[in-house]
């Protein structure tokens, strides 16, 4: 018995750089630049894309139509009459799109298994429906992509500091592996080079020092803040921009456990990363919140006198990690 033909599919998920591989792939199999469409699905209507589709391809045996962000936008609320207007008309066409057509939505967000399309791609036997879903923790990709991809190995401590710092954006973390391929020359990865080369990385080592502040280990977190301000000429206004943001954000983390919240809906609560939601719970155990609040009360007072020329900002940033770090 012959398969029916793939006539739709819905490609989604905040994996955007397996979603793009994924595209490009679909790209290069079905289609040529005479009978490509792309669709911007926020400004596009539905009976345009399916006009596109549903044209007799020129010399050629398929018609591909590429298009983005329709399918969210049309059933998100608010959409109104013109959205409800647009989801029937899609869905009454998908089931008898013509054998030629390709019709690709992309969507940049994972859909809802509820969500109409989602199931008629997953039921019409001419539909096609695949989620790509970024790992919480990257490490594992970055080893498997630094080997297979570039051809170069990276110390495992090296993937875990780009993992900490690009956090689930694995196209991210791609662009750096091919500056840090390229700047190893064929030798292995490593921590130094990441710190280098890498600009998020300052994110991650601000929080490795106030993890050695919370802990008492004052050197090594004067030692990172040295390296960070002599290094790699981080403005000192910016750094305790990021310190000062670490422990609101400790704080409030504190203050939400402390009141009976789930670690696991920490981050949806205050709107951060769950990855960095995990940190901040285990950084937060060395406080309690009333050390908290005195700490975001001497780094008020820090800003204060930086801001007033009473202070010099690398001499205040050196007393403050200092007199936080007993």
């Amino acid at each position: 018995m012959t398969k029916s033909a793939k006539t739709f599919y819905l490609l989604h998920g905040d994996d955007t750089y397996s979603l793009e591989q994924e595209v490009t792939a679909l790209r290069a199999k079905m289609g040529d630049e005479l009978n490509t469409s792309d669709f911007d699905g926020e400004s596009a209507s539905a009976p345009e894309v399916l006009n596109a589709v549903c044209s007799y391809p020129f010399l050629a045996d398929k018609r591909l139509v590429i298009v983005k962000g329709m399918l969210a936008h049309i059933t998100r609320k608010g959409a109104g009459e013109t959205g409800k207007k647009a989801v029937e008309t899609l869905a009454d066409a998908l089931p008898t799109l013509p054998d030629w057509a390709r019709l690709v939505f992309v969507e940049r967000q994972l859909l809802s298994d509820s969500n109409r399309f989602v199931k008629l791609a997953k039921e019409l036997p001419n539909g096609y429906e695949k989620a790509f879903t970024a790992p919480k923790d990257a490490t594992g990709w970055i080893l498997k992509q630094a080997k297979e991809d570039y051809g170069v190995e990276i110390h495992p401590a090296a993937a875990v500091a780009l993992a900490a710092v690009t956090q689930h954006d694995l196209r991210r973390a791609d662009n750096e592996l091919v500056k840090l391929a390229s700047y190893a020359e064929g030798r292995a990865i490593t921590e130094d080079d990441v710190s280098l080369l890498t600009p998020y990385v300052v994110e991650a080592r601000v929080f490795d020092m106030v993890d050695a502040m919370a802990a008492g280990r004052a050197e090594t977190a004067l030692n990172t803040l040295h390296q960070l301000l002599n290094e790699q000429d981080e403005d000192p206004f910016r750094l305790y921009g990021m310190i000062l943001r670490q422990f609101r954000l400790l704080l409030l983390s504190r203050e939400y456990l402390a009141g009976g919240g789930s670690p696991r809906d920490m981050a949806a609560a205050l709107g951060i990363k769950p990855f960095e939601a995990d940190k901040l719970a285990r950084l937060g155990r060395g406080f309690t919140v009333e050390q908290l609040e005195g700490v975001y009360r001497t780094l008020a007072d820090t800003d204060l006198r930086m801001k007033t020329g009473r202070i010099e900002p690398a001499l205040a940033l050196d007393l403050l990690v200092a007199g936080l770090a007993k």
